[in-house]
């Protein structure tokens, strides 16, 4: 079973010592080749590009001017701060555990296109629909699709074939879905919350649970897709076709 998650806006870098670490990323030439063109942009040119506030387009300039300096790299699930990855919670993850979500666990990342957890990377702050020179002015969804599909369906293949999908929708625009569908078994989560009678998705629980059914897989060494029904969050249960529901 594999399981993907999306990367978060937020980035940190805090590593525990003693953590392990891994390798180079699968596309790490092509991240390369993007960081390298956005360290052309000035701050302002940043700010438009990635529609960010001043602050924070700096913080990026700066990132993109310092990209080759490998010491600021850190393994990728150490590397964001969204409530996704607080609820994964790697820091406190045995090695044995980290290693397995190594070979289990995706990231999917607009600048590196498919991370492992234990992946080195740098900071970041990079949007799927900005458009580039290099990617031939066609959004980061668009030019990143027919690199990562055909390779994403292998990995999957490799393992058992069945993808749990906890990334939001968004990430499913890095590839054609449509022929992901096609070709692995696919099942995708949904996190509800009941209010006014009716379910209805919260962004922040559906993120919280994202990243605690991830940890509980890897956690539990799931490999069969009907043990999915057995996971529970503070207080979200298996209702019926994939949903959870918090009532």
């Amino acid at each position: 079973m594999q399981i993907l998650i999306g990367c978060a806006k937020v980035m940190t870098g805090d590593v525990p010592a003693g953590m392990p670490v891994g390798a180079e990323p699968a596309f790490q030439n092509i991240a390369d080749g993007l960081a390298m063109h956005l360290a052309g942009y000035s701050p302002d040119e940043l700010q438009a590009l990635l529609r960010v506030n001043r602050n924070i387009s700096q913080e990026n300039w700066l990132r993109y001017q310092n990209y080759a300096d490998r010491s600021t790299r850190v393994p990728a699930v150490f590397a964001y701060d969204g409530m996704v990855f607080r609820k994964f919670s790697p820091e406190s993850m045995s090695e044995a555990e980290l290693k397995y979500a190594d070979q289990h666990l995706f990231i999917g990342s607009f600048l590196y296109g498919l991370l492992r957890p234990l992946d080195m990377i740098n900071p970041y702050r990079l949007e799927g629909g900005v458009e580039l020179p290099c990617t031939g002015q066609r959004p980061l969804f668009d030019y990143w699709k027919p690199i990562l599909t055909d390779w994403f369906i292998s990995s999957v293949k490799a393992d058992d074939g069945v993808l749990v999908n906890l990334a939001s929708n968004e990430f499913k625009d890095i590839f054609d879905w449509k022929k992901v569908m096609r070709e692995v078994t696919v099942v995708t989560p949904e996190f509800k919350v009941e209010k006014d009678g009716r379910l209805r998705t919260v962004v922040i629980y559906a993120k919280m649970c994202r990243g605690a059914m991830a940890r509980w897989i890897v956690q539990n060494r799931v490999a069969d897709t009907a043990r999915l029904r057995e996971f529970t969050y503070d207080g979200f249960h298996y209702e019926s076709d994939w949903t959870f529901a918090l009532r």
